[in-house]
């Protein structure tokens, strides 16, 4: 179930981080998120708790119970709270309508599926104040969820801490199917006892103390009085002989304005309501003895259900019990009778009119009638909405004035529509949570993209729609290089083979670009060209460059040369000095580098040799005491520069092969 999944989820991300989320989730081969409303495979929660076991390192047990504590909280966050609150007086009253709880959720509201199967929880009362809590579930393993959720309400509803053992843990008897029935013992300790509603009722020792405390508080002159305003029973209606704190448990404290604990119901002597008025009052009930025979009836389920008009049938023959799932026996009805029964006609005993609509189902409570002997099954239609009535070919006038039932019929019309609002809003959101993922990884892509164009501070400036400025760099080392021959192998192959050879050339070079933390600036045809502090300023940048240059050489060496299929051989050109870079053009910008520098390193590239690295003088003075080693080459003429000295880069003396191409 998805509020289920969706509370686990909740808690491994608080107390241990969306990533640990993550991890069991891949492990457990699950989604991220799950729809609050929806129904999902049992398998998916034992495999997210058994995974969760495995990656925190904790037992079970201890993840359950943590899980159950930690439920109850995210129940109370979303919504709960007040539902939860209003359950009962005390834990005993708390537990035992957890199952009425249960079954508005799965009957009332929509928004829970039909497909809910809740768990059951049956309390008994032990003489010493303990109790006896059965847990019912198909769902085998998950039992000590119950201690932790129980544990968190008692000490939040009822201010008392409760200890919980399991006593005894057997395969489901008591009712059809084979269910896991757990038994746990219950014992408590009140935090503050005797202080308001949240304490157990059956405390005798608080009864005591309040005894004691009104004994001080009357003085004779009240308690007098209040003998006299109780003590003429002789016209009383049912006149018993009471002690004198009986009698002033059940009336007002003289002149303090305070309700005394305990009180004792005042019957008739008869009952002052005829056969006919109590079967039409009451159009949904029925009274039936130990051998399932049926006494009595109400005149609605009569109409619906004719058989029953034949006093002394056996109820069994037309009905089955839904809920809970007992056998249609009067000591499984007993045992479980604090649960609310919901009962449903069998098809096959109904009129043939009735055949084709969906079978009528009856919700309520049963009442034992000690001395009748007999069960007293007062109930309603269950019935959700207008359709529901319609398809019956029931109507409102058959539902008691007094039964709420009129009115959630009434009310579930709206709130079905609120409802399907709600899901289809749950189902968007979810919608919109995958797009926006889907999203953030395309823009992941695109920043890419633009970060492999531009350097990264000039794309966010231009993302932000902020003008570029262009900047001047007082020192840098810039490379350019070419393949040797390039013109003869385009003429002597087909294009394809020329674009395979040239990707994988940059492909290896692209690499060493983040190896040696160069930027690459361009490449046009064979050119490539790099630039080492640009656009970050780093006083290292000759070295890196330079290494870089050792690295082309060396990867050059694996790209094979299409015509004569042997390596391609390529010339390098570098020289140091001052330029200005800037943004150039809008529709397609260009991160370009503008200066005599730019000129000087393509002449070294040109007037270089193949396989060789050509240095200028300005590149020679800043690598000469950076542990390399150069040669000279001495003067040569340049175009357009005339003569210039220059000098062939040839190794790094202090980095190895593998540390020059980056291999580990």
């Amino acid at each position: 179930y998805g509020f289920i999944n969706t509370c686990l989820k909740s808690l491994v991300v608080e107390k241990y981080g969306e990533e640990t989320w993550e991890k069991l989730r891949l492990q457990a081969g699950v989604q991220d998120s799950f729809l609050t409303f929806e129904v999902y495979k049992d398998e998916i929660t034992m495999q997210l708790v058994d995974k969760a076991c495995k990656v925190l390192g904790v037992p079970a047990d201890l993840v359950l119970r943590e899980f159950g504590k930690y439920f109850f909280e995210f129940c109370k966050r979303s919504g709960y709270d007040h539902m939860l609150r209003t359950l009962g007086g005390n834990l005993y009253e708390f537990i035992e309508n957890l199952d009425a709880l249960h079954s508005y959720l799965f009957w009332f509201c929509f928004f829970f599926p039909q497909e809910m199967n809740a768990p059951s929880f049956r309390v008994e009362k032990n003489e010493d104040g303990s109790m006896h809590l059965h847990y019912y579930s198909d769902r085998r393993g998950l039992c000590h969820i119950v201690p932790g959720i129980i544990g968190a309400a008692a000490l939040d509803f009822f201010n008392i801490e409760i200890s919980m053992k399991i006593v005894n843990q057997t395969e489901e008897e008591e009712r059809t199917g084979k269910k896991e029935h757990i038994v746990f013992l219950v014992t408590q300790n009140p935090l503050f006892p005797c202080k308001g509603r949240n304490e157990f009722s059956s405390s005798s020792q608080c009864l005591v103390d309040s005894e004691k405390q009104i004994e001080n508080q009357l003085n004779k002159e009240d308690l007098e009085k209040a003998k006299n305003a109780s003590g003429d029973t002789g016209n009383s209606v049912c006149p018993v002989k009471k002690s004198h704190w009986k009698t002033l448990r059940g009336i007002i404290t003289l002149g303090k304005g305070k309700l005394l604990r305990g009180f004792d119901p005042v019957y008739p002597k008869s009952l002052w309501i005829d056969t006919k008025t109590f079967c039409n009052g009451l159009p949904f009930h029925m009274v039936f003895d130990k051998e399932l025979k049926v006494k009595q009836a109400g005149v609605s389920i009569q109409k619906i259900v004719p058989g029953l008009q034949t006093m002394g049938i056996s109820l069994d023959q037309y009905f089955r019990i839904v809920h809970p799932e007992v056998p249609f026996t009067i000591s499984s009805i007993q045992k479980f009778i604090n649960s609310q029964f919901v009962f449903q006609t069998r098809r096959e005993m109904m009129p043939e009119s009735w055949r084709e609509r969906p079978m009528l189902e009856l919700r309520g409570q049963m009442m034992w009638m000690e001395p009748l002997q007999c069960m007293l099954y007062l109930c309603s239609p269950l019935l959700r909405t207008l359709h529901e009535l319609e398809e019956r070919q029931m109507h409102l006038a058959d539902i008691a004035p007094h039964d709420a039932t009129r009115d959630l019929i009434l009310l579930n019309q709206q709130r079905l529509a609120e409802m399907e609002l709600s899901n289809q809003l749950e189902r968007k959101k979810e919608e919109l949570r995958v797009l926006s993922k889907h999203l953030e990884e395309e823009k992941k892509k695109t920043e890419a993209l633009l970060y492999a164009m531009l350097p990264q501070h000039v794309a966010n400036q231009l993302k932000e729609g902020k003008r570029v400025e262009a900047g001047e760099f007082k020192e840098c080392t810039i490379l350019f290089s070419d393949v040797v021959t390039f013109t003869n192998i385009c003429a002597q192959c087909e294009p394809i083979q020329i674009v395979l050879m040239l990707n994988s050339m940059y492909l290896r070079f692209d690499r060493l670009t983040t190896v040696h933390d160069v930027y690459k600036v361009e490449t046009i045809g064979d050119a490539y060209m790099v630039v080492g502090g640009v656009p970050v300023p780093v006083p290292t940048h000759a070295e890196r460059v330079a290494n870089f240059a050792l690295g082309m050489i060396m990867a050059a060496k694996g790209v094979q040369n299409p015509v004569s299929g042997n390596p391609i051989q390529i010339r390098v050109g570098i020289h140091t000095g001052p330029v200005l870079a800037g943004v150039v053009g809008e529709k397609m910008p260009r991160y370009c580098l503008f200066g005599d520098t730019v000129n000087i390193a393509s002449r070294m590239e040109s007037h270089g040799v193949p396989s060789k690295i050509h240095l200028s003088s300005s590149a020679y003075q800043c690598l000469k005491y950076k542990n390399f080693e150069i040669t000279e080459r001495g003067e040569i003429e340049v175009k357009g520069k005339g003569k210039m000295h220059t000098y062939f880069l040839i190794r790094n003396k202090s980095a190895t092969e593998n540390e020059i191409m980056g291999r580990p």
